[in-house]
């Protein structure tokens, strides 16, 4: 069944952050959008694919969207809870809501140029068990699905054994499913990755009791947050370079040599490592302690499973009841977005540096896809909300 659905200036894909924020500042120059968003709700990676204790952990003035700041009476490090209560707001201020149109994945989108209209197929997913196909048409089409699209499980040899009934009984899930330590307090568990999602959720199967193992293949950066504050305040003002020898000797001094426990640093500073790579460091609220006390095991990168077996690179093997694999994520631009090959990589993030980045050809363009976090985002945003504006309304 397909359905055409009315036309738009902007079609925006994604009700994440980016999505709502980009929103926001369409919404306050008067350009009507529609937003189309896969899951049944916005911001779905904080509403439904977080863990109890997240928090922001960059400095409050850092993560506000556009145009309306977090309430004076959040601490400066936002919890989760928190922050979608802000969101919540945001999008009831913003009257955001009504032009979500929810569980609509998109399959392609492609501009005409005879129309010069981007033209967008989306399937609504609403009806399981009814094929729709809807069709929407916009002058602009903007990519705000974001970082954390897809959850990525890497391919290792036996990992279909370690939860097969016949050789193994453990759990395999990926953070984004995971909630919090309860289910696992004397447990054997196995964290498989460590960026800030992998030490954190280390943090809190040990806080509940869990026999907690983490593997720790790439080098990264320790910082505490107000390390990270006052090196984004330094950087301001001080050459990069400076606040990065600054960080490692903080770091150094806070958390003494870590590769004596398993953790190694990049050769280049937390700051270099962010903006060259992506690459952000980890935020230790507490499992660098964990670590040297013993209650986190830090293990190498894994060869392969045997059942509830884990073999790993070192020629070590150790028996869990679960793993929990905090490797990122993927994303599916390149899969449904047809006829760009100048703004986005082949795996969904902006190709060109920054400030151009966020600008495609022929209406097209990208938000919160330069590994700048919230801050980016918001500025992507309202840059993309103008340029439109200048185009629309010339002066």
């Amino acid at each position: 069944m397909k359905e055409q659905a009315a036309g738009v200036e902007v079609i925006l894909v994604g009700a994440g952050t980016s999505g709502l924020a980009t929103a926001a500042c369409l919404s306050l120059q008067s350009i009507p959008y529609v937003i189309l968003e896969r899951e049944n709700c916005y911001a779905s990676i904080w509403k439904k694919y977080s863990y109890d204790r997240l928090r922001l952990h960059l400095a409050k003035q850092f993560c506000q969207l556009p145009h309306l700041p977090f309430p004076s009476s959040y601490p400066m490090f936002v919890s989760r809870a928190q922050f979608i209560e802000y969101l919540d707001h945001y999008v009831s201020h913003f009257n955001i809501g009504p032009s979500i149109r929810y569980q609509r994945s998109v399959e392609s989108a492609s501009y005409d140029e005879a129309t010069n209209m981007w033209n967008v197929k989306a399937s609504n997913l609403l009806s399981p068990g009814r094929e729709i196909e809807e069709y929407y048409s916009g002058r602009f089409l903007v990519v705000a699905s974001g970082e954390t699209s897809n959850p990525f499980t890497p391919d290792i040899r036996g990992l279909s054994s370690f939860c097969s009934s016949a050789t193994g009984t453990g759990e395999v899930i990926h953070s984004t499913q995971y909630k919090n330590g309860k289910p696992y307090g004397g447990k054997n568990v196995l964290v498989v990755g460590s960026g800030n999602s992998g030490m954190e959720i280390a943090l809190d199967l040990a806080d509940h009791a869990a026999k907690t193992s983490l593997v720790a293949r790439s080098p990264v950066h320790v910082l505490s947050r107000e390390m990270v504050f006052l090196g984004s305040v330094l950087a301001r003002y001080v050459p990069r370079g400076v606040v990065d020898t600054l960080m490692v000797m903080l770091s150094r001094l806070v958390y003494g040599d870590l590769s004596k426990y398993g953790i190694h640093k990049p050769r280049e500073g937390p700051f270099f490592v962010k903006a060259a790579y992506g690459q952000y460091p980890v935020i230790d609220t507490g499992t660098c302690e964990k670590i040297k006390s013993g209650q986190i095991q830090v293990l190498p990168g894994i060869e392969s499973i045997r059942g509830n077996e884990v073999v790993f690179e070192n020629g070590h093997s150790h028996h869990f009841d679960s793993i929990v694999f905090c490797t990122g994520f993927r994303r599916s631009t390149n899969v449904w977005l047809k006829g760009d090959d100048s703004m986005l990589n082949d795996d969904g993030i902006a190709k060109q540096s920054y400030p151009n980045h966020w600008k495609g050809k022929n209406g097209l363009y990208c938000v919160g896809l330069l590994r700048k976090g919230l801050y980016g985002a918001a500025v992507d945003a309202q840059n993309i909300a103008d340029h439109i504006n200048s185009i629309l309304r010339p002066r």
